[in-house]
């Protein structure tokens, strides 16, 4: 597979050139730098969308992980800001817009987001392609399947065995209020009454979590190796550890759709270059290469409409998959997550 190895060569060197002598290279001649979260998704976004965007632009592109919220926000503080066009979960682009550390979004430089739907286009940012927190096992630990549900998740005796939860109350919100009951239309939007029947019934499964992961190739790497018999998980990083042979299965039923959302940071240099990539990115061509890469799917909806048969059964967007799903309401999310974060943290050193 063409890595470009030419413009990534450049790139380094360049960088390599900076670090060796600073102030020599400035903001705007540096490259054109995209940062995302790593594993499977920063290979698909570099192979679908910024490799080949450097090479129609003739220009040296960087791929770099991980993102970080608080990096973002200390580059724009202290102006100096490396990372031109950055993956973040939507929470990001909600506060972003509120605290004034992304930019806005020029939508008439981005002519192919006028076919997304609305949900995935916001003020300070523009979803790319979509995934999922699913629920993930170990095929050793429970051979005969794993949960189907929430609920059943939470059902220890069912299937015992130690557990995997996110380390912050986002997708644990959604999933503990799907596990005590609620229907996936009743789970937005947040109510403090929610939040705190969310907060209750994760504690009464506590004890079965032994690992609160924050880094998303942990499930995938724990259940493999027996360390965890269930967990949350993020569907790219299971679909690849799967196409590897992993030892781990999965359900899409019950999961928490969301997006993966760009976003220019407040003072790139490289604002108009952003908007371009973001873009290219959108154009269906470059859409439909997701299909090709079988791990995070498409946000244009009439790319995911060549999937095949195959392709179609991992597509977190396709209707027999969706169906079955709670699409994640970032702005809600972003509520809760602030409102709820000391009762979350003491419920974690409880």
């Amino acid at each position: 597979m063409n890595r470009r190895s030419l413009l990534i060569g450049a790139a380094a060197g360049a960088l390599a050139g900076a670090a060796g002598l600073p102030g020599r290279l400035s903001a705007q001649d540096r490259p054109f730098t995209f940062t995302s979260w790593g594993g499977a998704l920063s290979q698909a976004e570099k192979e679908a969308f910024i490799d080949p965007f450097g090479e129609a632009k003739g220009i040296p592109v960087i791929n770099t992980s991980p993102t970080e919220t608080a990096k973002i926000k200390a580059m724009v503080e202290a102006g100096r800001v490396e990372w031109d066009l950055v993956d973040v979960g939507g929470r990001t682009v909600w506060q972003g817009a509120r605290e004034g550390f992304l930019e806005p979004i020029d939508l008439a430089k981005v002519p192919n987001a006028a076919a997304l739907d609305k949900g995935w286009v916001a003020p300070n940012g523009i979803a790319t392609s979509t995934g999922a927190t699913i629920i993930a096992w170990s095929k050793n630990a429970l051979p005969e399947g794993g949960p189907q549900s929430w609920a059943d998740f939470w059902d220890v005796k069912r299937f015992p065995g130690p557990r995997g939860l996110y380390k912050f109350f986002y997708y644990n919100y959604e999933a503990a209020l799907l596990a005590a009951g609620l229907k996936r239309e009743e789970v937005f939007p947040f109510t403090p009454e929610k939040a705190d029947m969310a907060l209750a019934k994760v504690k009464e499964l506590k004890p079965n979590v032994t690992v609160w992961w924050g880094a998303g190739a942990q499930p995938p790497q724990l259940l493999s190796s027996g360390e965890l018999a269930l967990s949350s998980a993020w569907s790219g990083r299971i679909l690849a550890a799967t196409a590897e042979g992993a030892p781990v299965d999965y359900t899409y039923k019950d999961g928490l759709a969301w997006a993966n959302w760009w976003v220019i940071p407040k003072g790139s240099p490289k604002v108009e270059l952003a908007h371009e990539a973001i873009n290219f990115a959108l154009a269906p061509e470059r859409q439909v290469k997701l299909l090709q890469l079988k791990t995070y799917g498409p946000v244009l909806e009439q790319a995911a409409a060549q999937a095949d048969e195959a392709t179609r059964k991992i597509l977190v967007m396709a209707p027999e998959n969706i169906k079955d799903m709670l699409i994640l309401q970032e702005g809600e999310a972003t509520e809760y997550s602030l409102a709820y974060e000391e009762k979350w943290n003491q419920l974690m050193l409880g």
